[in-house]
């Protein structure tokens, strides 16, 4: 791939980046779900009591996860600072605050996503947090 193409691919996959947080934002579960890949797997990584934890495969569950969260927390802050991309990769680094619907307790972490993009879709989406805050948060156990 020349560098041109891979400049162009790179820029498509921050383009799709950005609308799928955009979305998200928007609560839009059905217009996420349009650019997932027809084999997206999302990883987001925790303990069981984080209701959203867990390995998603595939469009009914990616779903799944977008709806659950969404239906678990009011998010009050959701910010990318950074976007890097590498060929089909984009990293996002951001800040976020979020309370939860069940408590009302504070969320707030810094946030690393990891996305791989494949045939102008998200193929591959892991999400790093601090999920201590979050386990905390939906157990009742802050400080």
């Amino acid at each position: 791939m020349s560098d041109a193409e891979v400049k162009k691919l790179e820029e498509a996959n921050l383009a799709l980046t950005k609308e799928v947080f955009f979305r998200f934002g928007s609560h839009d579960v059905d217009g996420i779900v349009e650019l997932l890949h027809d084999d997206a797997h999302i990883e987001f990584y925790g303990p069981s009591e984080i209701p959203y934890a867990g390995d998603y495969k595939g469009l009914v569950e990616c779903r799944e996860f977008f709806t659950t969260v969404l239906s678990s927390v009011d998010i009050h802050v959701f910010e990318a600072d950074e976007f890097i991309c590498e060929n089909d990769k984009v990293i996002v680094v951001g800040h976020l605050r979020l309370t939860t619907k069940t408590n009302g307790n504070e969320i707030k972490s810094p946030f690393v996503h990891v996305i791989t993009c494949k045939e102008g879709k998200w193929l591959w989406f892991r999400d790093f947090m601090n999920t201590t805050v979050a386990y905390k948060a939906f157990t009742n156990n802050v400080a």
